[in-house]
């Protein structure tokens, strides 16, 4: 186990097998990590760092490695960020969105291409960390039928209440232009808690002790989904920061291998 939170952020992991490109920017990619069994579903993987320029993929690299070890297909999806040209509203989520739709086929292709071993590429687990676990909830709902399942680690699943708070220093109003009052629009169409229903299965692993992003958007986010109809369940993690979710040396991995084996409908297993 690790006695720093932060160390998996730089913590080397083995390099992706190959990378996709999903559009012409330079980071419309997607880094692919492949297990040794056939037929593995795939995880399309978005990362943290409150959607921010200064945090890439690099750092999901330990969680998608180990993933891919356990029997997942993971690619792990770059996307345009604040501080970039064509970041943030509306570039970062039509990014995502995109990545959604052409990394499957992609990566059937180059599978095919290559001569590898075969990957269940439809209706693929969305899973992201933080930012990115907004941007899963988000795609979720925009596009049900395309989602097999979503994972969200400590997600920034309630922006008008992350706006309140201030996280990270108005991270959310640079995402979306400005405070909910001065761009209604954006808040209506980017924020998770306002397009409930998903109808997507969808499981939230959030620490308790997240001082990062309070687990209380997690908790609200999940009592209002419950109560339209959403089967979403949210795993507290007693004693928890925010960083072990996507550490596979913490002890809250477990309870994240297991998130996994529940949206898979126990096509594969995780285990400890």
């Amino acid at each position: 186990m690790t006695s720093d939170p932060r160390e998996v952020l730089s913590r080397p992991a083995r390099p992706a097998d190959f990378t996709l490109r999903y559009g012409e920017h330079p980071d419309q990619l997607a880094d692919v990590r492949l297990p040794a069994v056939p037929g593995a579903p795939l995880v399309l993987f978005i990362h943290g760092g409150f959607w921010r320029s200064e945090w890439d993929r690099t750092h999901a690299g330990p969680l998608a490695a180990d993933l891919a070890d356990r029997g997942y297909a993971v690619a792990t999806v770059e996307f345009r960020r604040t501080g970039q040209p064509g970041g943030g509203w509306p570039g970062t989520f039509s990014d995502v969105a995109a990545a959604a739709v052409a990394v499957p086929d992609l990566l059937a292709k180059e599978i095919a291409h290559r001569g590898l071993r075969p990957v269940a590429v439809d209706r693929p687990i969305l899973a992201g960390h933080s930012a990115g676990g907004h941007l899963a909830l988000w795609y979720a709902a925009v596009a049900p039928d395309a989602v097999g399942g979503v994972v969200a680690l400590a997600p920034v699943a309630d922006l008008a209440c992350a706006h309140e708070l201030n996280l990270d220093d108005g991270a959310v109003a640079d995402l979306l232009g400005g405070p909910p009052d001065q761009v209604p629009e954006a808040y209506a169409a980017a924020d998770p808690m306002r397009n409930l229903p998903s109808k997507v299965r969808t499981v939230i692993v959030h620490g308790s002790d997240d001082a990062i992003v309070p687990v209380t958007l997690s908790r609200d986010f999940c009592r209002m989904a419950r109560r339209v109809g959403d089967d979403t369940t949210l795993v507290e993690l007693a004693g928890v920061e925010h960083f072990a979710v996507i550490d596979p040396l913490s002890a809250a991995w477990p309870a994240v291998l297991a998130a996994f084996g529940t949206v898979t409908r126990g096509e594969t297993e995780a285990d400890d």
